[in-house]
C-alpha cells in the first residue's frame, strides 16, 4: 500500500499573474501534447496554442475573428477560487448566517448546499445540508454513531439516506459547519466531492456478500472513488486547518492517477486530473455485477459491470457511458438518457479507462451553458463512435467488444441473508430514507450494542452487517417494536418507492415529494383495491419535487415530477428492472386529481394485460400513450362488478333502468336496491305482513 496525505499544506499562488501549466486538450490533428502557454486566469485567446480546453467549450473551427469563448459564471468562480478556497474561506469567518453567491457554488465541492426553510415567511433562516461520501454505501460503526450524534446536536434530529448511498444531514448552521465537518473527518468519514463539478459518490451493490464478484465490484468502486478524489488539499485546509489526514491508497490507484503517458494530466498541478476548472458538471459512476441492478446502472455517466469467467473469477469490465437524469421543464433539448455500451476492458486497465472517459468529458463537455454540461449531451451530440474514438486516444488502446450480459433484475437486498462468512446481514426498508424518532433511537441502540457496520442502499434503505446468528432474534424483536419491519410486512408499493427531500429545504423544489409521497401511496393502494388489483401486485413509483431527477423518476413505471405548486408531470413506461426510460404522459396534473389518471390506468392494466406477469410499465408501452390518453379522457369509473347478475333480476331493460335511477338516489346500484327490495319482501312474507 502507498501512503498518501489528504492535505499536504499545498501552497497555491494567489497572484493572478502567475501562470499554471495545464493540459491543452485534443488538437485538430488528434495528436496529444502538452501546452506550454496556458493561463489559469482568463485572457483573450490569441492563438490556438493558448486555448484552455478544460476552461472552455469544445474547440470550433477557427474563423477570421478570434473571440474569447463564452463561459458560465460558475466556470469563472472556479477559476478564480485558488482551487476551491476563495472566497469561501473568508465567507466562513463572517457573522452573517449565509455565504455569498461565489462561496455558495464552492461549498458544494466540500459536500454542502446552502438552504433556507421555504415554509417560513419573512427573513430567510439559512442553514446548510451536508452530504457524506461513502463509496459502496459503506459506513463504519464509528461514523454511523457520529452522524447520529451530529443530527441531534447540530441538525434537525434526523438522518436522510440518499439514492447515491450517502447520508444527508440537514439544518446545520454556518457557525457550526467547521465543528461538524471536523467531527466527520475525525471519524474517518468525508463530504469531499459529494456535491460540485467532480466525481460524486461511486455506487456499488450494498450487500456484504462474501462472493468474488461482489467483493471485486466493491473494491473497484472504492479504487475509482480514490482515483477521482481531489488532491489539492482544499478540503482539509478549510475544515481541519491543513492537518495531514493520512489515508492508505492501493499502489495501482496512485500509479493510474500519476500516469500521463497519453496526455491526460495537468503537469505540475495540485489537481493532476481536474486542473483549476474541475469538470463541466457533476459526474456519476456506478459499479455492479451481472443481474444486480440495485444501482440503476444505466443512469450513470459511467456504468461499470464486472465480467467473470466460468469459474467465477473476475476478468474485466463492460462499460456503459452517457446516462443521466436531469432535465428542464418545457425545454425539449434537455432530457434524461440511458447509458449505452462503450466496450470491454481487462481488469488491470479499468482505472485508466475510467480516467480516459473523465478526461474526454473534462476537455469537451460544454462549459458555457450548464443545462447542457453533462456528459450525456456530449455523447448525444457526437454519437458513440466518435466518443469511443476520442476516449481511446486518452486510454491508449482500443476497447474490446462488449461482453454479453444476462437480464438485469432489481435487487433490494432487504430482509435477512447469509453473508457467506458465517455472519448475517439484515436489509431494512426506510420510507424515503428518513431516519427519525423511535426508528433512529432503536437503530442507534442496536448498532452501538452489537458494534455493527452498516451499508446504505441506492434505494434509500439501510443494511446492518456482520450479525452473529445468535443475535438475529433479539435484533428482529427490537426492530419490529420500532416499526422497522421485514419486507414481507411492508406494503409492496412502499418497497420500491422513492422520493427526493424537496420542500421545505431544497431551493429547487417546485412541489412536495418526500412529504407528499406517503399520502400518494395510500391513495394508489385505495385505487388498487377499487379496481380489483391484488395486494402483492406492485408498481415502481418515484416522486421528485422538480425535474432534476434526484430520485430517478424517469426510470419508474409511474414517475411524478413536480411541474407547479401541487402539480405533477406524469411519466410512464419505465420497467421494474430499471432498464427502460419512461416518457412524459401528462402535464400539470393537480395532486387532488391524481385518481382521475390513476384509476383508468390501473383498471385497464388489470383488464387488458396480456398475461398476469405483464408489468405496468410493459403494459403502458405496449398499449401506447395515445390509446391510454383516450381511455383516461373517457373514463367514467370501473364497470359494475355486479352487472353479470342483472339478467337474472330484470326481465327487461326498461325495468332495470327505472330501478337503477331509484338506486342512484340512495347511492346504490340497481342490483343492490333490487336485492334489498327482494329481501324485504321475503322477510315481510315470512312475518305474515304481506308486502
Amino acid at each position: 500500500m502507498t501512503t498518501s496525505f489528504g492535505a499536504a499544506n499545498t501552497v497555491i499562488p494567489n497572484d493572478p499573474n502567475i501562470r499554471i501549466r495545464s493540459f491543452n486538450g485534443l488538437k485538430p490533428s488528434h495528436s496529444l501534447s502538452l501546452g506550454t502557454n496556458l493561463r489559469a486566469f482568463p485572457v483573450p485567446y490569441a492563438s490556438r496554442s493558448s486555448v484552455v480546453r478544460a476552461v472552455s467549450t469544445p474547440v470550433k473551427p477557427e474563423t477570421e475573428t478570434k473571440t474569447e469563448t463564452k463561459r458560465s459564471k460558475v466556470e469563472i468562480i472556479k477559476e478564480q477560487s485558488n482551487f476551491i478556497r476563495y472566497p469561501l474561506n473568508e465567507e466562513l469567518l463572517t457573522d452573517a448566517p449565509n455565504v455569498n453567491e461565489s462561496a455558495t457554488q464552492l461549498i458544494k465541492f466540500h459536500g454542502s448546499y446552502q438552504q433556507y426553510n421555504r415554509d417560513e415567511r419573512g427573513a430567510k433562516s439559512y442553514s446548510f445540508m451536508l452530504r457524506t461520501k461513502n463509496p459502496c454505501g459503506k459506513v463504519s460503526n464509528q461514523l454511523y454513531l457520529t452522524m447520529d450524534d451530529l443530527a441531534d446536536q447540530f441538525g434537525i434530529g434526523t438522518l436522510r439516506l440518499t439514492t447515491r448511498q450517502t447520508f444527508q444531514l440537514h439544518g446545520v448552521l454556518k457557525k457550526d459547519l467547521k465543528t461538524v465537518m471536523r467531527s466527520i473527518i475525525r471519524s474517518m468519514g468525508s463530504t469531499l466531492g459529494a456535491c460540485g463539478d467532480l466525481n460524486r459518490n461511486v455506487l456499488a451493490p450494498p450487500a456484504p456478500l462474501v462472493r468474488k464478484d461482489y467483493l471485486f465490484a466493491q473494491k473497484t468502486a472504492e479504487n475509482i472513488a480514490a482515483l477521482l478524489t481531489p488532491q489539492s488539499g482544499f478540503y482539509y485546509d478549510m475544515w481541519v486547518d491543513g492537518e495531514q489526514i493520512m489515508t492508505a491508497e492501493p499502489p495501482e490507484v496512485v500509479k493510474a492517477r500519476n500516469d500521463n503517458s497519453h496526455g491526460t494530466n495537468f503537469p505540475d498541478s495540485p489537481e493532476p486530473i481536474y486542473g483549476t476548472q474541475f469538470l463541466p458538471r457533476k459526474f456519476k459512476v456506478a459499479v455492479t455485477v451481472p443481474t444486480d441492478n440495485s444501482v440503476d446502472i444505466l443512469t450513470n455517466d459511467i456504468g461499470v459491470v464486472v465480467v467473470s469467467d466460468e469459474n467465477g473469477e473476475p476478468q474485466g469490465f463492460n462499460l456503459y457511458v452517457g446516462g443521466g437524469m436531469g432535465r428542464t421543464h418545457r425545454l425539449e433539448t434537455t432530457f434524461p438518457r440511458l447509458g449505452e455500451p462503450l466496450g470491454y476492458v481487462p481488469k488491470e486497465d479499468i482505472l485508466y479507462a475510467v480516467k480516459a472517459i473523465v478526461v474526454t468529458q473534462r476537455e469537451n463537455g460544454r462549459r458555457d451553458d450548464r443545462k447542457y454540461s453533462r456528459m450525456k449531451y456530449l455523447i448525444s451530440s457526437w454519437g458513440i463512435e466518435k466518443f469511443r474514438s476520442v476516449v481511446e486516444q486518452y486510454y491508449g488502446k482500443k476497447f474490446e467488444p462488449f461482453r454479453q450480459l444476462p437480464e438485469w433484475e432489481f435487487k433490494s437486498h432487504l430482509g435477512w441473508h447469509e453473508q457467506g462468512d458465517g455472519g448475517l446481514f439484515c436489509g431494512l426498508h426506510v420510507d424515503n430514507g428518513r431516519i427519525a424518532g423511535k426508528m433512529k433511537k432503536t437503530l442507534r441502540e442496536i448498532i452501538e450494542k452489537y458494534n455493527l457496520n452498516v451499508r446504505i442502499t441506492p434505494n434509500q434503505n439501510i443494511i446492518l452487517c456482520d450479525i452473529r446468528k445468535a443475535w438475529k432474534r433479539p435484533i428482529t424483536t427490537a426492530l419490529a417494536q420500532a416499526g422497522l419491519l421485514l419486507p414481507r410486512y411492508v406494503d409492496p408499493l412502499n418497497i420500491t418507492a422513492m422520493a427526493c427531500p424537496a420542500l421545505p429545504l431544497c431551493p429547487l423544489a417546485i412541489t412536495e415529494a418526500e412529504r407528499g409521497i406517503p399520502d400518494i401511496l395510500k391513495r394508489i393502494r385505495a385505487v388498487f383495491e377499487k379496481v380489483g388489483l391484488k395486494y402483492n401486485e406492485s408498481v415502481v413509483i418515484r416522486v421528485t419535487g422538480c425535474p432534476n431527477g434526484c430520485a430517478r423518476p424517469y426510470m419508474a413505471e409511474l414517475g411524478l415530477v413536480g411541474d407547479g405548486p401541487n402539480s405533477y408531470q406524469i411519466w410512464l413506461g419505465g420497467t421494474h428492472n430499471q432498464t427502460t426510460l419512461a416518457r412524459t404522459f401528462m402535464n400539470k396534473v393537480k395532486v387532488q386529481e391524481l385518481e382521475k389518471v390513476f384509476e383508468p390506468l390501473f383498471y385497464y392494466w388489470k383488464q387488458k394485460r396480456q398475461t398476469k406477469d405483464e408489468s405496468f410499465g410493459d403494459f403502458t408501452n405496449r398499449m401506447g400513450f395515445e390509446k391510454l390518453q383516450e381511455l383516461v379522457e373517457k373514463w367514467e369509473g370501473p364497470a359494475k362488478a355486479t352487472a353479470r347478475y342483472n339478467l337474472k333480476l330484470f326481465a327487461d331493460k326498461e325495468t332495470y333502468e327505472a330501478v337503477d335511477e331509484l338506486a342512484k338516489l340512495q347511492n346504490k346500484n340497481a342490483h343492490q336496491l333490487a336485492i334489498e327490495v327482494i329481501r324485504n319482501f321475503v322477510a315481510s312474507q315470512q312475518n305474515g305482513k304481506g308486502f
